[in-house]
């Protein structure tokens, strides 16, 4: 139950008086920082949690409803900016943890890209180098997905051919790309 010297502060701090705000403020300020200080364990962090609270609580003021005591409100009000700052250090905490592995991965993919880059640069020149009718069977089996007797209905050879044509695509590729990969899974 408010008392009625703290109800006439909240009265008057609803009304704009910022004379009630800086009687509030001196009042309470200094047991909301040693209550503050329980959660964060640190004083510069317990000030500015406190002095958000009483930012918050001039900002807010038109739409209070303290109904049990000044003090009690406040202190609620500080316990949860103080639980929301945990919750952030919790996450801060968190990501410094793996910062420097989320640093790395982002390191190895721009220098798999880099080294994708020049592999595609250098299998697209090498493809192009290759007679046409084994591009060809050899885009066809691998990029489209065609089946070989279907690729042969179309170059109108042999299965036969189609095989040895992709065989010597492959060959041929595996050669020229022996730098940049053990093995080729997509063949």
């Amino acid at each position: 139950m408010l008392i009625d010297y703290e109800k006439q502060l909240v009265v008057k701090l609803q009304e704009g008086d910022k004379k009630a705000f800086s009687a509030i403020f001196s009042k309470y300020y200094p047991d909301l920082v040693i209550f503050a200080r329980s959660f964060t364990k640190n004083p510069e962090f317990s000030e500015e949690i406190v002095q958000e609270v009483f930012v918050k609580l001039w900002e807010h003021r038109y739409f209070m409803l303290v109904s049990v005591s000044l003090k009690s409100y406040l202190l609620k009000v500080t316990q949860n900016k103080c639980l929301d700052w945990l919750k952030h250090q919790k996450v801060k905490d968190g990501y410094q943890q793996i910062a420097p592995f989320i640093l790395e991965l982002s390191e190895n993919n721009t220098d798999n890209y880099i080294l994708y880059s020049e592999l595609q640069e250098r299998f697209d020149k090498v493809l192009n180098t290759l007679p046409v009718e084994i591009a060809e069977a050899f885009r066809l089996s691998r990029f489209e997905g065609m089946k070989y007797h279907d690729i042969a209905k179309k170059q109108d050879v042999s299965v036969r051919m189609i095989e040895v044509r992709v065989g010597k695509a492959l060959h041929l590729l595996r050669d020229a790309l022996k730098d940049y990969l053990v093995c080729f899974l997509f063949f």
